[in-house]
């Protein structure tokens, strides 16, 4: 049996307070680009030190850590956790609920402190001055669920209302597959009917066979959900009562 080693390590960054105001060196030796992982939290450690590479105590301090997306818009914002204060160690924890939102992309972050006065000081990646550093949001880890599609628009034919036609995805689906969808409906009295083909191409003459049913009598106040498992090449729904301005949206996931 091969043996095939992990790693457990600290992911610990350097950064500059310039304290004495001015620096003593030029040299870019601290900054380096982050790797975060969507789908589990992520623990940065940080070591804060002056322009002579001596620990800067974090007592009275409160380390604040914030994070731009590609369009320069705040997706993250924490607090940090002091480790060692004399050591000028601390670490900010990025939450799996902090990046379940965003795609795989590049971040900008800066760090700054706030004391007891509430005078605040902005830290810097390099020993040039530059107060921004680098994450790269990465998904291959652990990718996550698909993307849910939305779907509300309905056409009528032949005194019934039907959706537009979905991408089944059958190239990523088992023969297990399961997909939920989710009605979301306010006074609507009827059947909605999922619908499922194995033809490649939809036309005219499609053939469509009925895979689940959800019946409303109106009352209802939570979306309705249902689960059915198969390997198909497109999905639709269909309505048995007008669904204007009563089925809001249907959402699915394959």
């Amino acid at each position: 049996m091969k043996l095939i080693p992990r790693y457990l390590v600290n992911n610990r960054t350097m950064l500059v307070s310039n304290e004495a105001g001015l620096l003593t060196e030029y040299a870019k030796v601290y900054q380096r680009d982050l790797t975060i992982y969507k789908g589990i939290p992520n623990t940065l450690e940080f070591q804060l030190k002056n322009a002579d590479h001596k620990p800067v105590t974090l007592t009275g301090k409160t380390l604040k850590f914030a994070a731009y997306d590609e369009n320069k818009r705040l997706v993250i914002e924490h607090s940090g956790t002091v480790l060692v204060a004399n050591k000028g160690l601390f670490k900010v924890v990025i939450t799996e609920n902090d990046l379940l939102n965003l795609k795989q992309q590049y971040l900008t972050y800066a760090i700054h402190t706030v004391d007891s006065n509430n005078d605040r000081q902005i830290t810097y990646a390099d020993e040039q001055s530059n107060a921004t550093g680098t994450l790269y949001l990465s998904n291959t880890a652990f990718p996550g669920p698909l993307a849910t599609y939305s779907v509300s628009t309905f056409s009528e034919i032949e005194e019934a209302w039907y959706s537009e036609t979905l991408d089944a995805e059958p190239g990523i689906n088992g023969n297990e597959a399961l997909h939920t969808a989710s009605v979301y409906s306010s006074s609507y009295v009827g059947d909605v009917v999922v619908q499922a083909t194995l033809d490649n191409q939809i036309t005219g003459s499609t053939a469509w066979a009925d895979i689940s049913t959800i019946t409303f009598d109106g009352t209802e106040t939570e979306p309705q959900a249902v689960n059915f498992n198969g390997v198909f090449s497109h999905l639709r729904f269909k309505a048995t009562a007008d669904p204007a301005e009563k089925i809001s949206k249907v959402l699915i996931r394959n």
